[in-house]
Order: C-alpha cells, then structure tokens, then sequence
C-alpha cells in the first residue's frame, strides 16, 4: 500500500546528505530541466495534476500560470515551511530526512517561473529543522547547485532560510510574505493576490515544502509516471502523519484515494488496545470531525472529503477512541485558534475569546443549554467574517463536534442542572 516518491530515501543513513543523496539519484534532473524550455516545465507540472500540498488543494502548475508576464519586477518563490496545523508534521519529515529534494524542487520551480530569489519560510521552533536543512544548502551552494551558476548553466538562484516566531497565522501566506518583509505578521485584504502583488509587491509563488519536493519526480519520470497512482482528480501519493489513538502512529506515504478505514485498519494497526472508534479529524485540527459511518465510505482524497462535508487539510489523520471527553477536545481547540489569533479582525478576536468563555463554563458545569446554542450560533456569525480563515479554522471544527457529539455537551448541561438543584 506504501509508496516511495518523497519518501524514497527516509530510509537512508545520513539521508540528509549531498553524498548520500546524490549517490542515489539527488539532482539528476537539473540536465533535464536546462534543457526545457520553462513554459514546458509549467506544462508539465500542470498536466501532472500536482495540487498543492499545504491544505487548499490548488494545482500547482495552474498557479504558476497565474503570474503577470513581462512587469519588469523580480519573481519571488516563498516555500512554506511553516507547518504549525496541530496533527501535522509531513514538511519536518522532508527536511530532516531529505532536504535535498526540496532544494531540487525549488531549482526546478524557481526555473519555470523565472525566480532568482527563493525564501523558505519555517516556524522558529523547528530548531533541528533548521539546522539540517541549512547545512544542505551550504552543501548546495558548495556544489554548485546553488548561486551564480546553477550545475553550471548561465543560472542565478539564491534560496535563504527565513525563520518565523512562532505564529500559527503566519501559514497563511500574506501573513508570511508580511513576516518575511519584516513586519507584523498578520494576513492581507485579497486580491490583488500575491501571484501579482506578492513580497516586497512583486509576483510572488508560494508553495508548501511537499508540493515542491514532488517536483523532482514529475521532471524525472513524467506527469504520466504522476498520474499513474491517486485518483483522476487527486493523482499522487501524500505523506500522511497518523497519530491519536492507533497501534502503530507514524508517517506513510500514501497514493491518494484509499480508503480512510482501511487505512487506519491495515497501515496503522487500528484503533489501539481494542477500543471502539469514535472519530477521526482527517486533516489536521482545522478540519471538521468524521463519526465511524461517515468514515466507512470515505477515501483519502480532496473530492470525497468535499462530499463528506469536511476537507482533505493537511492530510494529518487523527484517531479518536471512545474515551475522548469530546467537549474537553472542544475547549483545547477553541484555546489554541483563540491563542493564535492575530487580533486583527474583531470576530475573530473577540468571538474566539467568547467561545472558550463559554466551553470553560460548560465544562465547570456551569452552563444551560442556552449556552450549548450560543456556542453554534456563534460558529455561524464569526466564520467567514474575517480578512484569513483562521477563526473559520476554529468554527468549522467546532460546529461538527456541536452537531454529530451533542449528546456529551449536553451531559455536561445536565450535570450542572443536578448540581444546582441539590443546592
């Protein structure tokens, strides 16, 4: 079921190395790539059917295409590294294990859009991450596959390490172009989009690490070669990190539409020490919540997640067994996006404050069933009132916990009813 593309040297010692990553197969493309017309690149990729990896799902070769022709500016590429979405870790796992990939990719992006100037945005806590990747790049510039020449082609590419601060909504990519220039970071009023108007107000690409770590293969082997695993719509594989309440967690490479039970049954040993399943969030924290129906005809791609009214997200799985005190999981959410928050946009601000006010009081055994419809009402009046949908990636998880687990919120109203009639 595996598959090996972005993972297929993981499993080598000292894999984050140019030796051992060039020794089996690091950078055999850039001959290839020269030899391209750029356009042809773009084409390519856009046949593949490669969608971007960071939780939208956008094609990456369309949004390369997107890109205004002759402006006189430079063209940037910003690679998101910044990966903070709870339930998610595929981008440490390229840049600790195989860092030259991604550097291959940003070579054979920044050559098809014409871009000199590379940033990889990356949250300042990744402190290993860093390190590894950084020692790769020195290695790269060393070799010759970074700097004036690239593998020797009349070529200029510099790519430059730019650390965050820790700031969930600086995976929001205005807010990253913001964080990179050296200002707050807090997202922009689109349009214009950052294809037109990006870093420093220049056509800007930004992608995330494992959509341009799949680029080697595309060149390498075809878009066909691509195509041939996922599904029409969803082609490829996806490094999956599936954690929670399951036998063996980890990180699997994946071709794209399986089907999610028989994923977490035969990958990842099942729902741990016999328990009965509960739910499972399919894509990270922001994502809504599946019950075990839902679940049985669901499949791991973009368009079946749409069907089942939750998104294919960052494809971090999280398993959920009948334990979870799902009210105690609402409150760790709505403390996390309401911690988060920028504070730019008063909905979000404010409305998040007011959801976790409330839960608090829920779980205090405090709280009436009015306080159960405020919590939903208030899902609906703060999504999609805000410049970026960080408070969206609040509500619209917290909705499908209201909706499909109403039963454990209102235990908690009840208990509190008890509670106060014995007084």
């Amino acid at each position: 079921m595996e598959v090996k593309i972005l993972s297929a040297r993981f499993h080598l010692k000292n894999s984050n190395t140019l030796k051992v990553a060039k020794k089996h197969g690091a950078y055999k493309t850039l001959d290839k790539l020269f030899a391209t017309a750029p356009e042809d690149v773009i084409d390519e990729v856009k046949r593949s059917g490669l969608r971007g990896r960071g939780g939208a799902g956008f094609p990456a070769g369309v949004k390369w295409g997107f890109l205004p022709k002759n402006t006189g500016k430079p063209v940037y590429l910003a690679v998101n590294s910044d990966e903070s979405e709870p339930a998610t870790f595929k981008d440490r796992y390229i840049l600790v294990k195989d860092p030259h990939l991604l550097i291959e990719g940003i070579i054979i992006c920044a050559y098809a859009i014409g871009c000199h100037d590379t940033y990889i945005y990356i949250r300042g806590e990744y402190t290993t991450q860093v390190k590894v990747l950084q020692a790769a790049i020195d290695e790269a510039y060393a070799a010759g596959y970074l700097g004036e020449k690239v593998a020797g082609q009349d070529y200029r590419l510099d790519v430059t390490v730019h650390r965050g601060a820790g700031a969930y909504v600086c995976g929001e990519e205005t807010a990253l172009l913001e964080s990179i220039e050296g200002k707050k970071g807090q997202p922009r009023s689109k349009p214009p989009f950052p294809a037109v108007a990006g870093l420093y107000g220049c056509p800007t690409i930004i992608n995330n690490v494992q959509t341009i770590a799949s680029l080697p293969f595309i060149l390498d082997k075809g878009a066909d070669a691509y195509k041939a695993y996922g599904t029409e719509k969803s082609p490829g594989t996806h490094l999956f990190g599936i954690s929670g309440h399951v036998e063996k967690p980890g990180m699997y490479e994946l071709p794209l539409g399986l089907p999610l039970l028989e994923v977490i049954n035969t990958v990842a040993g099942g729902v741990w020490k016999g328990r009965k399943l509960k739910g499972i969030i399919p894509g990270g924290s922001s994502t809504p919540v599946l019950l075990p129906e839902e679940a049985a005809d669901a499949t791991l791609d973009y368009e079946s997640m749409a069907a089942h009214k939750t998104m294919f997200g960052s494809g971090g799985i999280v398993v959920l067994d009948e334990t979870v005190d799902i009210v105690q999981l609402v409150k760790n959410l709505i403390d996390f996006y309401h911690h988060e928050s920028c504070g730019q946009c008063t909905p979000c601000r404010e409305g998040l404050g007011w959801m976790l006010k409330i839960i608090k009081k829920i779980l205090r055994r405090e709280g009436t069933m009015d306080d159960v419809l405020l919590l939903r009402e208030l899902c609906d009046n703060i999504e999609m009132k805000t410049v970026c949908v960080l408070s969206a990636a609040c509500t619209m998880p917290v909705r499908s916990y209201l909706d499909k687990f109403r039963h454990e919120f209102e235990a908690y109203v009840a208990d509190a009813a008890t509670a106060q009639a014995c007084q």
